[in-house]
């Protein structure tokens, strides 16, 4: 077996910005750590500087956005700016939370992907990270 058919998925789940309600984070960082990833949670109000440092630092195949606040507009861009000025490329981003249709083709457009909102199957949610992961 090669080594990344060994290791494990990592995912970082962080929750960016002054948003304070991190139940649902929580409740998908539960869910991928049962469905056999290694999950690192960041905490409540990380800055997007604070985000791409933990990506450099656990070299994750997956970076989950958590959003509440409706902040996503300007949060997300800088996230994806940071992670481009460190040629972090090869990471999928996914974007959850309340996340309006009309601001998603734009966030696509950066880079993020596989759109979560409350009320999501988990297992749904698995799902995208193993199809997009070939894993």
């Amino acid at each position: 077996m090669e080594m990344s058919e060994q290791r494990k998925i990592r995912v970082v789940v962080a929750k960016p910005g002054l948003d304070g309600h991190d139940r649902g984070a929580k409740v998908v960082a539960r869910a991928l750590r049962d469905a056999g990833m290694e999950v690192i949670y960041t905490g409540l109000h990380q800055t997007p500087r604070q985000i791409v440092e933990t990506v450099i630092q656990e070299d994750p195949d997956v970076l989950c956005l958590s959003i509440l606040s409706g902040a996503h507009n300007a949060i997300f861009p800088r996230i994806m700016e940071l992670m481009g000025e460190n040629e972090i490329d090869d990471v999928l981003i996914l974007a959850g939370g309340v996340i309006p249709e009309a601001d998603r083709a734009e966030l696509k457009d950066l880079g993020l992907e596989g759109f979560h909102g409350p009320g999501t199957p988990l297992k749904e949610i698995v799902d995208y990270i193993r199809n997009h992961l070939k894993r």
